[in-house]
């Protein structure tokens, strides 16, 4: 059997100093009150004894001299503790806290008296009376400490918490791809004042996310560069293309051209995803017809499914350009047949290859990247990634059960609004011919 799970948040930092600071100011206050009451006790006891044993002293002179014994004191009196009585009898003195025998506390002395026990008595309830009345300012005291304590220890560690949740915030907005996002903890920009361990933490995710923003926008302006630079040798080498005289040389080398020139635009539409400064059009389309299209766009044979027809609110360009590159990938790195299926606002397309590699399932499509020797899945997944996210679409990649890759586009269905809903029903209700009226002409 599994052991139950603790709730979650049992396991904040805050939870855990609170749990650390009640259990040591609870240790601390039950030793500081045992070694209180230890020492009350003993010197209250001692002062008490003494007072006994020196009222010994006089009532044995007394009893010796044939004087008569005060009230508090006699011989072999009745409730006298057994133990001391027996000590007594032996020929010793002791002393022992009991009670009277009227129930109240009192302090026993007693000596050997003629093979009997004289004993005498001295009031304890005011020393008992003040023992317990310390006892409970002890435990008073304490509550009261662990609670002030406990208060201002939470205090203390709510605001690291707050600073810890702040720089664990930026980290996943940096992941997500805000590189604009900075702690700009206060203790990392002044040189004057101490930092400690969270400003550490701080000061370090603000370096790496700099430095990281450097070297994407690095990359971005060298693909966006070389995009550009070869735009110019590629447009000119297209149009001498042209000129060559028919033949299979002539078609191999604008074959390679178009294809030059179709890595150039993709390198282009990335560098402009990178950026995220893309805007969209959107307007309310029917999935059914748009995914009809695109697969006659891309000229190949491709199979359409439309189980339950939606309309959506999105960009048709983008889109189509989503599901044109899904389309084509599948041809080229699939094997047929290769469906594209339309349920609801969900796309879907398949194919019956060997499927998606794992380091794709697990890190999503990456440029360029090749393994085990195969040529890659290109930049065809990246951009419709890319441009999927620009429509607030969720592209998802996985291997179907029994075999080939499967790649599920997600979109928000569109909805009327209820004034059209209510503007719509008024309107049917208006043009209905009334039962009990002329019919309309």
């Amino acid at each position: 059997m599994r052991r139950p799970r603790p709730p979650a948040w049992m396991a904040t930092l805050t939870w855990k100093a609170g749990v650390f600071i009640t259990v040591m100011c609870c240790a601390l206050a039950a030793l500081l009150g045992a070694l209180v009451h230890v020492s009350v006790t003993r010197q209250t006891v001692d002062t008490a004894r003494e007072k006994a044993l020196g009222r010994l002293e006089e009532v044995t002179r007394a009893y010796e001299a044939g004087e008569p014994l005060p009230p508090y004191a006699g011989v072999d009196p009745a409730g006298m503790p057994a133990a001391l009585r027996a000590m007594a009898v032996r020929g010793e003195r002791g002393t022992v806290v009991a009670d009277d025998p009227a129930g109240r506390p009192a302090m026993w002395a007693a000596g050997p008296a003629d093979g009997r026990a004289l004993a005498v008595r001295v009031d304890y309830s005011l020393s008992a009376g003040t023992i317990s009345g310390l006892d409970k300012a002890i435990v008073g005291s304490s509550v009261l400490a662990i609670g002030a304590t406990l208060l201002v220890g939470s205090f203390a560690v709510t605001r690291v918490t707050r600073r810890l949740h702040l720089t664990a915030q930026v980290a996943r907005r940096i992941s997500a791809g805000d590189l604009d996002a900075r702690v700009n903890d206060p203790r990392t920009r002044d040189p004057a004042h101490p930092e400690d361990e969270v400003a550490t933490v701080s000061g370090a995710l603000d370096t790496m996310a700099s430095s990281l923003q450097g070297k994407l926008l690095s990359e971005q302006r060298f693909t966006a560069d070389v995009a550009h630079e070869l735009r110019t040798p590629l447009t000119g080498l297209s149009a001498a293309a042209e000129l060559l005289p028919p033949g299979r040389p002539a078609e191999l080398v604008r074959d390679r051209v178009k294809a030059m020139r179709a890595l150039t635009e993709d390198l282009l539409e990335i560098s402009r995803l990178d950026t995220r400064t893309e805007k969209v059009d959107l307007d309310v389309h029917e999935l059914g017809p748009l995914a009809r299209r695109v697969v006659r766009a891309s000229g190949t044979d491709t199979e359409v499914r439309i189980l339950r027809d939606a309309r959506v609110e999105t960009d048709k360009r983008r889109l189509e350009r989503v599901l044109g590159n899904l389309v084509a990938n599948a041809h080229k790195h699939g094997r047929a047949p290769v469906t594209l299926t339309v349920d609801g606002p969900v796309l879907t397309v398949r194919d019956h290859g060997p499927g998606y590699p794992e380091y794709l399932l697990e890190h999503g499509p990456q440029r360029f990247r090749t393994e085990s020797g195969s040529k890659g899945h290109g930049l065809g997944l990246t951009i419709a990634a890319g441009q999927a996210s620009v429509i607030g679409a969720e592209l998802r990649f996985g291997n179907a059960p029994d075999g080939g890759a499967e790649a599920r586009l997600t979109l928000a269905e569109y909805t009327e609004g209820a004034e059209y809903a209510e503007y719509a029903e008024y309107a049917e209700h208006r043009d209905a011919p009334d039962p009990g009226g002329p019919a309309p002409t």
